[in-house]
């Protein structure tokens, strides 16, 4: 390599871990530990490329990239960031940084990122007019789940493995693999989402490759796909050369529980998992249910609507839906809710009305979470954050267990027509405790004859 390298990093270790690389490399490094110092030297016109920490003592250095940009105009910026969030990367993009890197980076890695900025010399190109804005989004989220979804994404999206992005409808899978995409050394390539017509005839996997022109190539719900087009994607795939696109594919079926059942080709889903990402649904995020909301109603704001907001009672509401079309269906009520609502405070009996003709239950499961142990953890998890980072009243052992036992006894009594003698033998238990619980329960048990 051949340039001078400028160094941004609170962290000394680094700072040191990158000036020696670069100088074995060929380069001239100044590094610091202050932003000012870092414009400082653009402004002078030294360096040839920039690697900056986005958070730093005297300030962000996202917020640096327009000043970079216009101090000197095509000057390539890689930002490092243990903010490793997908927001992150986002922002990065849009302030036109050459790359991006989550930390703990790869140091080798970085290096062939350095090499090739110093080479060419110029900004990452910005997103295409039929692109959708980056800004807009929706993987809004603070919570673990969503952080470490983040991550991932983060440390996949320049890699050449396959994506598989799983998740119930409605939870955003085919925006990951978007954001893969955009934010990813291919960005300035197509994205293709293919159906099964796309693969149809003896020229359409062909066809749809010449479409891809190495960008990303996604198949949407490749579990409800038929066999036989499983089988082309399974030769198509074997027959990929150096220049294949990226490929990925979502679902919202568990895929592994198809592979049993035989709905799904094992060499198929071993091709597609390289690496599984999984969208939790909103249900399980509840603390990132208000963010979303805000998102939603500045983004309506933005398009013309009038600015609205959610009363707290309002807020309470919506944290305590259970959400079964996920991210998709908050969007469209808080729309609606712009609409509808009288004035700019959006209050808790306008909610009602909107949510009265929504379902309100469960979403069906056809992954593991069908067991009961899944179903009883996703409500215990909610229950605990229903109390807003407050723990439940004291007790809450026996309550929980009085819940489960007392529709286990019902449905048991009645599946033996209120024989207790048979009932005691299906669960298990001594007859003398089964009465005493269906008294210590206040279980009215009726003997019914069977009809033959």
């Amino acid at each position: 390599m051949d340039g001078t390298v400028l160094v941004a990093d609170d962290d000394r270790t680094i700072r040191t871990v990158l000036t020696q690389a670069l100088t074995r490399a060929g380069c001239k490094v100044h590094a610091t530990s202050s932003l000012v110092t870092l414009m400082r030297w653009v402004e002078e016109g030294k360096g040839d490329l920039v690697i900056s920490d986005v958070v730093m003592p005297d300030g962000n250095g996202l917020d640096q990239l327009p000043k970079i940009a216009e101090a000197r105009p095509g000057l390539p910026v890689i930002v490092i960031s243990a903010q490793n969030t997908i927001m992150t990367a986002i922002q990065a993009a849009e302030a036109n940084a050459y790359d991006y890197l989550p930390k703990p980076f790869d140091l080798p890695d970085l290096m062939k990122r350095a090499a090739r900025a110093l080479e060419i010399k110029h900004r990452a190109p910005a997103p295409r007019a039929d692109e959708p804005e980056n800004g807009d989004l929706p993987l809004v989220g603070r919570t673990a789940a969503m952080q470490a979804l983040y991550r991932l994404v983060a440390r996949v999206m320049n890699t050449p493995l396959s994506v598989l992005v799983t998740g119930e409808s409605g939870t955003g899978k085919s925006l990951i693999a978007r954001a893969i995409h955009d934010f990813s050394d291919r960005r300035s390539l197509p994205f293709v989402v293919a159906s099964a017509a796309d693969l149809e005839g003896m020229d359409g996997p062909s066809t749809l490759l010449a479409r891809a022109k190495g960008g990303s190539l996604v198949f949407d719900e490749v579990g409800d796909l038929p066999m036989e087009t499983q089988a082309r994607i399974v030769r198509m795939l074997d027959a990929l050369g150096d220049t294949a696109p990226r490929i990925m594919a979502t679902s919202r079926s568990d895929l592994l529980e198809a592979l049993e059942e035989g709905r799904v080709r094992e060499d198929l889903y071993y091709r597609l998992a390289g690496v599984t990402i999984t969208v939790p649904p909103l249900r399980d995020r509840v603390d990132d249910i208000p963010l979303l909301a805000e998102h939603f109603l500045a983004r309506t704001e933005r398009e013309g609507a009038p600015a609205r907001r959610l009363a707290s009672s309002a807020i309470d509401l919506v944290r305590a839906y259970t959400w079964p079309g996920n991210v998709r269906q908050l969007e469209n009520v808080v729309r609606r809710l712009v609409v509808t609502a009288g004035t700019e405070e959006i209050h808790r009996t306008e909610v009602e009305q909107v949510l009265g003709s929504q379902p309100a239950v469960e979403p069906l499961q056809t992954g593991s979470s069908d067991k009961l142990s899944g179903s009883v953890a996703q409500h215990l998890k909610r229950y605990f954050d229903l109390h807003g980072g407050m723990l439940p009243p004291p007790g809450l052992y026996q309550r929980i267990l009085r819940e489960v036992e007392a529709p286990l006894l019902e449905i048991a009594l009645d599946a033996t027509s209120g024989n207790q003698a048979k009932c005691a033998e299906l669960l298990g238990i001594n007859r003398n405790t089964l009465r005493k619980k269906i008294t210590d329960l206040d279980i009215h048990v009726t003997r019914r004859r069977k009809l033959m």
